[in-house]
């Protein structure tokens, strides 16, 4: 107990005390005001919540008047019309408009929305419409290691490490010691409560080692993103869909002959209808079950920060008609508490996930009884 209340106690602080006076920091004019417009704060919460190609934990104006971010360049890496190009990301100097042209085994490339584009042979610099698309440069295939790439890596390792260690520690004790205390009831939680009731005691023990992985692999991801770090792996559509593939290909490939005969050819239903049922139920197996594990996912996650970033940036945008006193009194209360609903949420979401996937494979598996 004393774990947790150490660790709410430093989330709160950094809550408190970091987010409000780092992630909004804007450039400053010359007479020292900030600019922090109602446009600017929106445009930086939608880019905080993309991922991006360098990790950069927050920024400053200095006295010289010049932008410096804090943080650390990460590798990219393209497939582009020549092959193969990697470099890092700090030679695009953080600039996300195509202004920077990267040469590079001689080719070219700018950064424009977070997006990375090649320019045409003889291009020297980007030309845009008038819906300010690129008209000169073309998408590549992108493999670079972005931030949520490496938040992925890092808890993959957190979780491999402390795992692999309470599994040692069963070898010698019955009971775990240290952090294996706090894993142990977590583990058991989503065994007895979620996997066995759903997917059946016959069955339940092949799928517990994934259902383990989904449900830790989320619940941290999703308290990192509330931590300044500002990760939001779990609020990337390409993570979420990653993430409901994979329990489509299990329950998918083990789905029995009863569960097949049910959806292929419904029993007990005039023969006629069993072909349009079929239609139904093969859209709903492969397509509306993980969309809907997808999108819950990303849209509860998305929707978390955009709403505590918003309410941070209140300091900012409402400081003239409430005083900057009042503003940042209104801010911290209103985001502390939506931040304590989110360390719920965080954990509710990854429950509702593994709950629908238990279900979905327990449907596959179950085994129907025929009179």
């Amino acid at each position: 107990m004393k774990i947790f209340q150490q660790s709410f106690k430093f989330l709160a602080l950094v809550l408190l005390v970091v987010l409000p006076t780092s992630i909004f920091a804007k450039d400053t004019k010359n007479d020292g005001g900030q600019v922090n417009t109602k446009e600017e704060v929106e445009a930086y919460i939608l880019h905080h919540i993309q991922d991006s190609h360098d990790f950069s934990l927050f920024s400053y104006t200095n006295d010289e008047g010049e932008r410096v971010h804090v943080g650390f360049p990460l590798p990219v890496i393209l497939w582009t019309s020549e092959g193969l190009v990697t470099f890092m990301s700090s030679e695009f100097h953080h600039n996300d408009d195509g202004s920077v042209i990267v040469e590079k085994d001689g080719l070219k490339f700018a950064k424009i929305h977070s997006k990375i584009y090649e320019l045409d042979k003889g291009a020297s610099e980007v030309k845009f419409d008038e819906d300010h698309h690129a008209t000169n440069a073309h998408r590549v295939l992108d493999f670079s290691i972005t931030k949520s790439v490496v938040g992925i890596l890092v808890i993959g390792l957190l979780m491999l490490f402390w795992f692999s260690k309470l599994a040692r520690q069963y070898k010698k004790k019955q009971i775990p010691t240290g952090f294996g205390r706090v894993l142990e009831p977590l583990v058991l939680y989503v065994r007895d409560e979620i996997a066995r009731p759903n997917i059946g005691e016959k069955h339940y023990r092949r799928f517990t080692g994934y259902l383990l992985t989904v449900f830790f692999f989320i619940w941290i991801l999703n308290l990192a993103g509330l931590t300044p770090l500002g990760f939001n792996v779990t609020g990337q559509l390409a993570v979420t869909a990653c993430l409901a593939i994979f329990t489509l290909i299990i329950y998918t490939a083990s789905g029995n002959k009863d569960y097949w005969m049910h959806i292929l050819w419904m029993p007990g239903v005039p023969v006629l209808i069993r072909p349009v049922l079929a239609v139904i139920e093969l859209a709903g197996a492969l397509l509306i079950k993980p969309f809907s594990l997808l999108v819950r996912l990303f849209a509860n996650i998305s929707a978390g920060h955009i709403v505590v970033m918003s309410l941070i940036a209140i300091m900012f945008t409402l400081k003239k008609e409430l005083t900057p006193i009042g503003a940042t009194g209104l801010s911290l209360v209103l985001s502390f508490f939506i931040t304590l609903i989110e360390v719920l949420v965080a954990f509710l979401q990854a429950y509702i996930f593994t709950m629908l996937s238990a279900l979905f494979i327990g449907m596959a598996v179950e085994e129907h009884e025929h009179h």
